[in-house]
């Protein structure tokens, strides 16, 4: 009955004009075909569209039937030789049918899928696509649109994120990359071989250029690869990578002119379309372009060899930023495997403070300490706090001294705090071995980065448990400087004594090179003293709270207690005690710390006194 229609249909048909062609008999026409294909006359609707008497019917009403067959293609249920019908059929369809109605038409159906019938989709239309789109004069808009919409479709598919990921490749993303790449590869050998730099021609590259930097962004800005030294013929990603980049080159915008040249006041796109683009999304792109060039060596070789290791950090730190920025694993990780490779190109102690003053070179450590205090990934927060060290160790004196107030400022964590103060004692103690002193962990300048560290933030109020790392590590740099203050005899002053007889002798008397002594009286006022207070009040505070808790476990009841200022409701007796118990064994740690520190002042200061006594 169907084949009957349409063949009724057709007849009609034939004997009118293409512009006599009326919307009812396209409806018609694709109703019939429709049925056709739903009742499984595939043979005699093959037989209609092969026929020369139908060429401008098929040409003009054809791609009505593309979806039904695509679906039915798409259905891993169909017998063999029924799918073999169906592939004719399509075949046909793309050969005779109007390209622009027929690109129209395949798009929709790329858009249409989810889930892993998304690269099923992808895979069965690249091919026609292409030959869709070479039959069209204004290429340029087909190919924008055609891979601004496959563009669309990959990014919505999961990227594998193990090796095994990888290779199983459940949503078909790999296959779907490498056949990205080769649907492509026409249109840039087209741009290439077309050397009159027509207005199309330009407009097919900054199609290209978009597109490459849009997979520079989605899938190889989260993507994982293969060790270089293993299976590197085999990662999927990058060979994607390496063609990407490639095409970059080959239509006339090197990688190393673009990735040196962003971020400059001076413009290098020709497209006020692209620029717009560029502010909105090539900062991810281009960040993926860094990584994928100096940490797996892509195309590697094309960059200059003159550039210096300060340059590329220089370089690099704004696109470390944007990868620090992020939340996904793998891309946190991309953005500390790019810093680690910057900076083990430089020497220890050669960055210079100056540095400091562009603005990465800032929000970089203060993005580490983020990573550091809330990912909740471990191995990141231990590469984090690696690297936080490596950037510390390459800066110079002066460099550190700056960050190390910057993140005492604002890190805002008591153990980030800790490791910053840990810091600040080794570089004391590397100025004190020396001969010549370094102004910035010596006198006025470290006096004033003591002011940051030897404090409590709210006084005898401060929460002692939250912040005990941070005073843990004060403390301890405390005890430091007061045993060694006096222990470096590289300088002395000279002190004239006149002895009883009148005679005059004069003696070496070490000079005090950390300035603690002359601030002593602010050190005891501002951190001592309040400690002392707050550890009675934070002690008193967790005795009652054992009491409580020792009632309540005696009276078989839940309740609740407070920690650091918060609240833990229901918590059972004997998990109470154990919470409560560890707090004041925290106390006590800190009290022992403080009364050894104040110990040894005493006795310093009173070795002094004597000692000035003598030679009056």
């Amino acid at each position: 009955m169907a084949v009957e229609e349409l063949q009724s249909i057709i007849k009609r048909c034939q004997i009118l004009e293409e512009q006599d062609f009326k919307e009812e008999d396209f409806g018609l026409f694709q109703l019939a075909g429709q049925r056709c294909i739903e009742e499984g006359h595939t043979d005699q609707l093959l037989e209609i569209i092969q026929n020369e008497k139908n060429k401008v019917i098929i040409k003009n009403m054809g791609w009505n039937l593309v979806g039904p067959v695509v679906r039915c293609l798409l259905c891993k249920d169909k017998e063999d030789s029924k799918r073999k019908v169906y592939f004719l059929i399509f075949d046909l369809l793309v050969k005779l049918c109007n390209p622009k109605e027929l690109l129209l038409g395949l798009l929709e159906l790329i858009e249409e899928p989810s889930g892993k019938q998304i690269s099923q989709s992808i895979l069965l239309l690249l091919q026609p696509l292409q030959t869709v789109i070479q039959k069209l004069h204004n290429k340029a808009y087909s190919i924008g649109l055609a891979l601004s919409t496959l563009w669309n479709q990959l990014s919505l598919l999961p990227v594998p994120y193990s090796k095994e990921q990888i290779q199983m490749d459940d949503y078909g993303l790999c296959q779907c990359c490498k056949a990205l790449i080769e649907f492509t590869k026409p249109f840039v050998e087209e741009v290439i071989d077309n050397k009159e730099n027509s207005l199309e021609n330009e407009k097919l590259k900054d199609e290209l250029l978009k597109f490459c930097f849009k997979s520079l962004k989605c899938p190889l800005l989260t993507a994982q690869f293969f060790e270089q030294s293993e299976e590197g013929g085999n990662d999927p990603f990058r060979y994607f990578a390496s063609e990407i980049i490639g095409f970059l080159s080959a239509i006339g915008h090197p990688f190393p002119k673009m990735i040196f040249n962003h971020g400059r006041k001076k413009r290098t796109w020709n497209y006020l379309e692209f620029e717009e683009e560029e502010n909105k999304q090539l900062a991810d792109s281009m960040a993926s372009l860094a990584y994928l060039v100096f940490v797996q060596g892509i195309h590697i070789d094309q960059l200059p060899m003159v550039l210096s290791p300060l340059y590329l950090l220089q370089f690099n730190m704004g696109h470390i930023e944007v990868f620090l920025q992020r939340t996904e694993e793998s891309v946190i990780s991309k953005g500390l495997e790019l810093l680690e490779n910057s900076l083990l190109r430089i020497e220890d102690n050669s960055l210079l403070y100056q540095y400091l003053e562009i603005k990465s070179f800032l929000t970089v450590p203060q993005g580490l300490v983020k990573v550091m205090t809330l990912c909740p990934i471990e191995t990141l927060r231990k590469k984090s706090l690696a690297m936080l060290q490596l950037y510390i160790n390459k800066l110079d004196s002066q460099g550190k001294y700056t960050l190390f107030r910057c993140l005492l400022n604002t890190s805002n964590h008591s153990g980030v705090e800790a490791f910053i103060i840990q810091n600040i004692k080794n570089q004391i103690d590397m100025s004190l071995k020396r001969t010549r002193n370094n102004k910035w962990f010596t006198g006025p300048q470290l006096i004033s980065l003591l002011d940051l560290v030897l404090f409590l933030p709210e006084g005898a109020e401060t929460d002692l448990l939250q912040n005990s790392d941070r005073i843990m590590a004060s403390l301890n740099l405390l005890r430091y400087l007061v045993i060694k203050d006096n222990e470096n005899d590289n300088q002395f002053v000279i002190i004239v004594c006149r002895m009883k007889a009148g005679t005059r002798e004069t003696m070496r008397w070490q000079r005090p090179q950390t300035g603690l002594w002359t601030e002593l009286g602010n050190i005891e006022n501002n951190f001592l003293k309040p400690l002392h207070i707050g550890l009675n009040m934070s002690k008193a505070h967790y005795e009652a709270e054992i009491k409580n808790s020792q009632e309540a476990q005696k009276s078989k009841d839940l309740c609740s207690i407070t920690v650091s200022g918060e609240e833990i409701p229901n918590m059972p007796p004997e998990m109470q005690l154990k919470v409560l118990h560890s707090a004041l064994f925290t106390f006590d740690l800190i009290e022992s710390v403080l009364a050894r520190v104040e110990e040894l002042i005493e006795i310093k200061t009173k070795s002094t006194s004597e000692e000035n006594i003598g030679i009056k």
